[in-house]
């Protein structure tokens, strides 16, 4: 987050709580307020250079055992103001009129400028490639984003190119009315009639083989850049549906679909789910599939989380005509799942 001049805090009062039972860095993360834009990495760092005060004196080592009540004050670093320039980045463009335009985000590319990457993403992208066909957002010539894909996520993504397709997007996804389907490559096979999943809290089952996960998701308390699932009403509502549309054993290729739309929320749910997606290493964990069956080689190197935005639904923000949108999956996701189809060995 970029504060303003006057709404600036140059500094954060953290105090210790009661219950605290752990590492000093990992204690004052889970205090920091995510606009701060603070990783755990970062923190480190400032630690390193003295920004953390204890009675006055800068604090030698974050990875003490924290104390409880003990009262830290941490100086921030003026936040790095990111200007987003034009960039000629090659866009695959499915839909396009004066109001809004739909491309296929690739893997590998982030969707908003931040600090850690100023360029080469999505609205660097557009930027160049919609020009003077911007009418503007909020009196600024730029696209509107009214939600994200992953950097490793591929697939169907909207943008606004004026201020009244942005507000009627951004209702539309307030209201839940946007339909998008993913395809996913999950560990296992989440079947309706599993009594494992019948036994957790917030799956349920319903026609059709149908896996309904709806928990709360919110900033994992030790690690600021994952989400987690939680039950004590401080996290967001999160619906996920999921159905196998291909069973090979131990892996399965998925169709999910959000009735909400938070960070992460399909691989932290199928993770939850204990169907974490083939390739995640944030929420997968080490789960290899054995090495003998067909495909266990391309799936234990696949190199990102097996998962591609493959439709995209939503009503014109001007004409009310509602528009959808397919997209196939890339190579590399095509390749995992013809060699998961191969028959096993004899």
């Amino acid at each position: 987050m970029t504060y303003s001049d006057d709404d600036s805090p140059e500094e954060l009062v953290l105090v210790v709580p009661a219950d605290a039972n752990d590492r000093l860095d990992k204690v004052l993360i889970s205090l920091i307020p995510e606009e701060a834009g603070i990783s755990r990495s970062r923190l480190s760092r400032m630690i390193a250079e003295g920004s953390l005060l204890k009675d006055g004196h800068p604090v030698a080592d974050g990875k003490s055992k924290a104390v409880a009540g003990d009262v830290f004050l941490l100086k921030l670093d003026p936040a790095e103001v990111v200007e987003t320039l034009a960039e000629d980045i090659p866009l695959t463009v499915v839909f396009e009129d004066d109001e809004l335009i739909v491309i296929e985000k690739p893997v590998g590319m982030v969707v908003h400028p931040a600090p850690g990457t100023p360029r080469g993403t999505l609205v660097n992208a557009l930027l160049h490639y919609c020009g003077d066909s911007l009418q503007g957002i909020g009196g600024e010539r730029r696209p509107g984003i009214v939600h994200r894909i992953d950097k490793d996520t591929s697939g169907l993504l909207v943008a606004a190119k004026s201020d009244r397709a942005h507000h009627g997007l951004s209702a539309q996804f307030a209201a839940h009315t946007v339909s998008r389907r993913y395809l996913a490559v999950a560990h296992g096979v989440p079947q309706a009639s599993d009594p494992r999943l019948r036994g957790l809290r917030g799956i349920s089952m319903e026609a059709g083989g149908i896996v309904k996960i709806a928990t709360e998701l919110a900033r994992h308390r030790n690690d600021r850049q994952k989400q987690a699932v939680v039950w004590d009403g401080a996290g967001r509502h999160a619906i996920t549906r999921a159905r196998v549309m291909e069973d090979y054993g131990t892996a399965s290729l998925l169709e999910c679909w959000l009735e909400t739309g938070r960070t992460h929320q399909i691989r932290v749910h199928m993770a939850y789910a204990g169907h974490g997606l083939v390739g995640d290493a944030t929420y997968g964990g080490t789960r290899k599939l054995p090495v003998k069956l067909p495909g266990a080689a391309l799936a234990n190197a696949f190199p990102r989380q097996a998962l591609h935005a493959a439709t995209l639904g939503f009503d014109h923000p001007l004409t009310g005509e509602r528009l959808e949108f397919r997209s196939d999956p890339p190579a590399d996701f095509v390749a995992l799942v013809e060699a998961l189809r191969l028959p096993p060995p004899l």
